[in-house]
């Protein structure tokens, strides 16, 4: 097999393959080690490598495949973890100058569980500061290339996961999403992210976005995703929100097929501005619902637009995480989250709990909408990927700090806390990718999945390499 092809294999292909004894872990870590050695320089996606402790543990799971040990189900397949995600041992910067040589004594609970289930991490992947934004530079790492297109922005804030996933380093790769951060960066690189219901992965240390972060899988294949979420989900008490329930059975149950759901179409939430190029694609792409058995119907939600409270829930949580660290960090710092950081500070606790309580009425609306559909798609985003450096688009409205006006699709489900995915779905004319996003009531993780899936069966999209 080729490098290019095996480091483009599915997961639940290598895993097979390395269980079936027809490849070696050592093969297939060696040969993803060095194309992200090769690639990295330009695309710039992995900040901290732990590519020596990879192949060692990929050696030892070997031997264990030759001792005919019981396996897990990622068994020698290679991961990166978030450098959001506390990793015990291994640097973890959070993107910022502040925490530059921050080694965590303990493992946050999904990097425990995708190593128990065989998974071997080559490094940690870049973030914008802290993760603020959905954009893919930081302080400390420099700017992250889209590898569909050097010099292009590869979204954040899960900006490495997606560069990875997109450029065959690697099938699997951990992202988190508190305003769009798993599902930007893969739509921005072409590529399926998925953000779970929350709860449904335990989260600790608790995000600084509070409790509207998701930890969930960045991948090419929706299979990929789904057996990813099946090894990361699960309660733990670590997490006081984790969901009690045991995970579905995402792998088992994901061609199930989703003939006669009622499907909505909504193009801007009845509100949002669309670019024209994003908008003709996903509307052409709705489409292949309607062939798969669905009754589609375009729609306005009726939610109205939350955008103040988000506004005022993520400027306040960033004064209180980062607020402290203005007066010696602040010349070292994210110029727009600065500027957020001080934005929050102008906020009363009574003006937080308002927003808290404005946050809960919205959820309740679309919670309604969910009882009447069984998804809701939209674009996954209002812009195809525009140049790195720059925090707007250069046609859109400028503003020190709010980049979230071009990710209006997102935050609305991580304020609610369901699940949504962003699909590839087709390409604008200068070959930039399109997603597509397909949500669902809470805790239909699994449905979201299915839908995703017959979506990728009528219109793959794996196939698709960028030009790396």
């Amino acid at each position: 097999m080729q490098e290019a092809d095996l480091c483009y294999t599915p997961a639940s292909e290598l895993a097979r393959l390395i269980r079936a004894k027809a490849i070696s872990p050592v093969e297939v870590m060696d040969r993803v080690l060095e194309r992200a050695e090769a690639l990295n320089p330009k695309l710039n996606a992995i900040c901290t490598w732990t590519a020596e402790t990879a192949r060692a543990r990929a050696r030892r799971a070997e031997q264990a495949v030759l001792r005919g040990d019981a396996l897990g189900p990622l068994h020698g397949v290679p991961t990166t973890i978030k450098d959001l995600a506390f990793t015990k041992g291994v640097r973890t910067m959070a993107g910022s100058q502040i925490y530059a040589e921050r080694v965590p004594d303990v493992d946050a609970p999904f990097v425990e569980r995708l190593a128990a289930a065989g998974a071997i991490s080559i490094g940690k992947t870049t973030v914008p500061e802290f993760g603020w934004k959905g954009c893919s530079d930081s302080p400390v790492t420099g700017i992250s290339h889209n590898p569909w297109r050097h010099g292009m922005n590869a979204g954040g804030s899960s900006a490495g996961a997606a560069i990875c996933a997109a450029a065959g380093i690697g099938p699997i790769h951990q992202g988190s999403d508190g305003a769009g951060s798993i599902r930007m960066p893969a739509g921005f690189c072409g590529v399926f992210g998925l953000k779970p219901s929350y709860g449904r992965v335990p989260y600790f240390p608790v995000s600084n976005n509070d409790h509207m972060s998701h930890a969930g899988p960045i991948t090419r294949t929706v299979a990929d995703a789904a057996l990813m979420l099946q090894v990361m989900a699960g309660p733990d008490d670590r997490d006081q929100v984790s969901l009690p329930d045991a995970p579905e059975h995402y792998l088992a149950r994901l061609d199930d097929g989703i003939e006669g759901l009622r499907v909505a179409f909504s193009p801007d939430l009845g509100y949002l501005r669309v670019d024209d190029e994003v908008a003709t694609v996903v509307r052409a792409a709705v489409h292949a619902f309607e062939g798969l058995g669905c009754h589609v119907e375009e729609v306005d939600p009726g939610w109205g637009d939350p955008i103040e409270i988000e506004h005022l829930l993520y400027a306040a949580n960033a004064a209180g995480n980062h607020g402290a660290h203005l007066d010696r960090w602040g010349d070292r710092m994210d110029p727009g989250l600065v500027a957020l950081t001080r934005h929050g500070m102008r906020y009363s606790a009574a003006d937080y709990v308002r927003a808290r309580g404005q946050r809960m009425e919205y959820y309740d609306r679309v919670r309604r909408f969910f009882e009447r559909f069984d998804l809701l798609l939209t674009p996954t985003l209002s812009v195809a990927a525009f140049p790195v450096g720059r925090l707007m688009p250069e046609h859109w409205e400028q503003h020190p700090w709010d980049w979230i006006r071009w990710a209006g699709f997102s935050y609305p489900f991580n304020l609610t806390w369901v699940p949504a995915a962003t699909c590839p779905c087709g390409f604008t004319d200068e070959g930039l990718p399109v997603g597509l996003q397909i949500a669902a009531g809470r805790h239909q993780d699994l449905r979201v999945l299915q839908a995703s899936r017959a979506f990728e069966r009528a219109c793959p999209w794996a196939a698709a390499r960028p030009p790396v």
